[in-house]
Formats: structure tokens, C-alpha cells, sequence
């Protein structure tokens, strides 16, 4: 199982929310590439990097910051936040993003979604966030009604590769992952899965393993410093 370090940006910042709310936002970093090189120095080979200003308006409102991300470490960096074009899905390819991260715009135009995996295959995940146990939409702000796994039966038919999925209630809160949630999508479909919210411990990201699942996303944890990345980044645990 890959361990992925998150940086969420917002206002051009380093930040975390609490269980996705803006108004419970934590400034860790003035300078986000500054972090990303950290990250690189630990170890990492890839980052997670959410756009957290413009998962909220539908645009990027970052896009520069991440540029300069991925120009800088030269790691793999999947982005999300956003996406909602194909005008900025090619920004972030040609950018050289190793995987452009749909919400809204899989969720919302599900023949979007099937262009684009037609035309950039396995560069497009697709991120499913559950909260209330429905797929929440537009920066977490919104219950779309959708089962998160009718939502992801169709992801599997429609071909996406690579699913972040994560449980809202989780994140940020320091209280654990959904492990339940994770074996049961490691059951049901063939993707690769992602986990993302509440990998608070060494413990949580063993138990991760256990399931099978491609990848595990930690963000607060490290930033609070209560998992050492370069230790779990060289297994060192």
C-alpha cells in the first residue's frame, strides 16, 4: 500500500478542515511547495493536492501553486479541486499531474465523465466523499441523495481506474479511518482504492494494509506530527 501526503490549499495557504468545514480551517504553511519538498525529503513519490478554494467556486483558483508543485519535486502529484473542464483537465495534464481528480463534475455530467476517460484513460480519478451516507458534492458543501456505492458500481462500468474515497465525518477529526467502509469497497469492485480521512496512527495505516486497498492519503496526522511520515514513508514501522 502507497502512503500519499496531502496538502490542501486554500487563499494560496497550507491548510486542514475539520470534517469539511471551512469555518473550522487550520493554516499549517504560508508556502505549500515548501511542504510538497518536505514530503519529497521523507520520501514520498507521491502527493495528493486538493484545491480546496476551488472545489468551492468550480474553478481553480490555485492552479499556479500546484504548477509549481509538481515542477519543483518532480514527484507524481494527483490534483483535485475544481475540475470541472477539459480546458482545466489539460492544464494540469500538460502541467505533467499524474492524476486529475473529478468530484463534482463525475457526480454532476456523468457523460463528462465518460469523455474524459475516453480521451485521457487512467490520468482521470474520480473522488467519491461520503457524508451522511450520500456522495457530497462542490467542496463538501453539498448532499447530492446518491448511494456512494450505486456511484461507485457505475465508476466501475464506466472504466475509471482510481478511486479517493473518503469519509467526511473522518477527516481531520484525529478519530480514526472507516475501516469497515474500505473493506467493504476492496470487496466489491476492482479499482484501485484510495483511502482518505482519518488515518490518525501507525495503527490505522496497518490496518489499511490489511484490506488490500492501492493507497492511504494522510493529512492531519502529519502536520500535528502525530505519525511520523518519513518513518511510515520508509516502513519503518
Amino acid at each position: 500500500m502507497i502512503i500519499i501526503p496531502a496538502i490542501d490549499i486554500y487563499d494560496k495557504k497550507a491548510v486542514r478542515l475539520y470534517k469539511g468545514d471551512y469555518n473550522q480551517m487550520t493554516v499549517y504553511s504560508e508556502h505549500p511547495e515548501d511542504v510538497a519538498m518536505h514530503f519529497k525529503d521523507c520520501g514520498a513519490k507521491e502527493i495528493h493536492v486538493v484545491d480546496l478554494e476551488g472545489a468551492k467556486s468550480g474553478k481553480p483558483e490555485n492552479a499556479e501553486i500546484v504548477e509549481s508543485i509538481i515542477k519543483k519535486t518532480g514527484l507524481k502529484v494527483e490534483v483535485g479541486g475544481g475540475i470541472r473542464s477539459e480546458e482545466s483537465i489539460m492544464r494540469y495534464i500538460d502541467a505533467g499531474a499524474s492524476r486529475v481528480i473529478l468530484g463534482t463534475a463525475a457526480l454532476s455530467d456523468r457523460g463528462f465523465l465518460s469523455d474524459c476517460l475516453a480521451k485521457f484513460s487512467e490520468k482521470i480519478a474520480v473522488g467519491v466523499d461520503i457524508k451522511d451516507n450520500t456522495v457530497a458534492s462542490s467542496g463538501w458543501t453539498v448532499k447530492s441523495g446518491i448511494d456512494p456505492f450505486e456511484f461507485c458500481s457505475f465508476l466501475q462500468d464506466a472504466g475509471v481506474k482510481t478511486v479517493i474515497c473518503t469519509d467526511i465525518s473522518k477527516d481531520g477529526a484525529m478519530g480514526g479511518t472507516n475501516l469497515s467502509l474500505y473493506k467493504k469497497l476492496r470487496e466489491l469492485f476492482s479499482f484501485d482504492i484510495i483511502a482518505s480521512g482519518g488515518v490518525s496512527t501507525e495503527n490505522d495505516i496497518f490496518a489499511l494494509e490489511k484490506t488490500g486497498i492501492y493507497g492511504a492519503i494522510i493529512g492531519k496526522a502529519i502536520y500535528t506530527g502525530a505519525i511520523d511520515i518519513r518513518k511510515v514513508l520508509n516502513k519503518a514501522i
